[in-house]
């Protein structure tokens, strides 16, 4: 189950770093590769809002899966109490992450789309709030890496 769990962890790590160092500079820099007149940049974001709506069912699955397993090993283990409470922590604040981030940032960048179009661009409040899921996904990341390693000193140490 550990070995799962931390296979899990890495690849939504791997895939969420694809995503913003790949793929998301592709789709809304397409002239850069192809020409211009391509897409604009509104239908870049209706493209990339739909890969992380997608993206967000992993995300959910593997931040749930996680959380179980801390819970599981937390009173399984017998490492330092402090490093399980650690993990603990840190796999309910990426769950909790996970979950602002579907169902709160993605919902309100799709409902934005619907409702403002092409003018959702130029929209301060969706500015923000753009800008906001996307410091919540790099903390998200940040901390998945964390619990990531943690697992292996503890490994090592205890």
């Amino acid at each position: 189950m550990k070995a799962i769990n931390l296979f899990l962890l890495s690849a939504i790590v791997g895939i969420e770093l694809i995503l913003g160092v790949v793929v998301a500079p592709i789709i809304f820099y397409p002239k850069n590769i192809i020409g211009e007149g391509v897409l604009s940049h509104f239908q870049s974001g209706l493209m990339m809002t739909q890969i992380f709506i997608q993206f967000g069912y992993i995300l959910l699955f593997v931040s749930f899966f996680n959380f179980f397993y801390e819970c599981y090993s937390f009173f399984k283990y017998k490492i330092k109490f402090q490093v399980r409470f650690s993990k603990l922590i840190l796999s309910l604040l990426i769950l909790i992450l996970g979950l602002l981030f579907v169902f709160y940032f993605s919902n309100y960048i799709t409902e934005q789309q619907k409702i403002l179009g092409e003018q959702v661009i130029q929209n301060e409040e969706f500015k923000s709030m753009h800008s906001a899921s996307e410091v919540v996904l790099k903390i998200i990341i940040i901390m998945q890496v964390i619990l990531f390693f943690l697992s292996f000193k503890i490994d090592k140490k205890y």
